[in-house]
């Protein structure tokens, strides 16, 4: 069940959006309403297409939807804010800038004094276990570390809501389930409401206090299915695995009406 809009951080209310194509209208989301409690977890889960990446575009502020309204802490969103951490699975890191300018970037933006944006960008460069490497460009990094200085940048500008569109579907498996684990730190140390897009069941369920699977384009809410396992989770647990298998299912019911298996 979705939450009430009185413990919301992020609302969805009745939200469309419809992109204009050469072969007509196409509907990526539709009437599609989710309260996102605070300070939870919240993972997007469902076929390619279905409207992931839409809805958290909608969120950031990059999209606005065609009808219905996103609102965060009541307030209507229209436009990109710093109240929104943005990212990506592309690192998008500035390569004429160490990894510590990177994180300093938008605490300049914001004017603050030098050794404030130094203060800041040690501190989350630390809470992101790369303190030793701050003096690196992005080149200098493995994947897994450039991610970890992104995930810095964002959380440097102090954000309410971390929105994150797959930021470890690049990465291979071992380094994705680290960068899983290290998330979760994070996560715990600051208590941000996370908003992450994924297409791994497993990633899903480890990460995530409640998984909003969406159906096939166009996209609605087909189920929330809540993850009360304790943390750390075990993937290999009794527990775990039956809520793969719900997941699984759920989702493959969506991928079996795209025709795409």
């Amino acid at each position: 069940m979705a939450t009430t809009s009185m413990t919301a951080k992020v609302q969805a209310e009745r939200v469309s959006k419809v992109y204009v194509t050469r072969g007509g209208p196409m509907i990526a989301v539709h009437d599609l309403s989710l309260d996102m409690r605070h300070e939870h977890f919240v993972c997007l889960l469902g076929p390619s297409g279905c409207g992931k990446s839409t809805l958290l575009s909608m969120i950031a502020g990059f999209v606005t939807p065609t009808s219905g309204r996103i609102l965060v802490d009541g307030q209507p969103v229209t436009r990109p804010g710093r109240d929104r951490g943005v990212v990506f699975q592309e690192y998008v890191l500035f390569p004429w800038r160490t990894a510590k300018q990177n994180v300093q970037f938008g605490p300049l933006l914001k004017r603050l004094p030098a050794t404030a944006q130094q203060h800041i960008a040690e501190r989350y460069l630390d809470l992101v276990g790369l303190a030793e490497h701050a003096h690196k460009y992005p080149r200098e990094l493995s994947g897994g570390m450039k991610q970890r200085v992104a995930i810095a940048r964002a959380l440097a500008n102090a954000p309410q809501v971390l929105l994150m569109d797959e930021p470890f579907g690049a990465l291979d498996a071992q380094t994705r389930k680290v960068m899983q684990e290290e998330l979760l730190k994070i996560w715990l140390a600051e208590r941000k409401t996370i908003v992450f897009v994924t297409h791994s069941i497993s990633e899903s369920i480890y990460l995530a206090d409640e998984i909003v699977v969406m159906t096939a384009r166009p996209g609605r809410i087909k189920e929330i299915v809540p993850v009360d396992l304790p943390r750390p989770r075990e993937r290999g647990s009794p527990e775990f695995q039956a809520i793969v298998r719900t997941v699984e299912r759920l989702v493959k019911e969506e991928v079996l009406k795209t025709g795409l298996i």
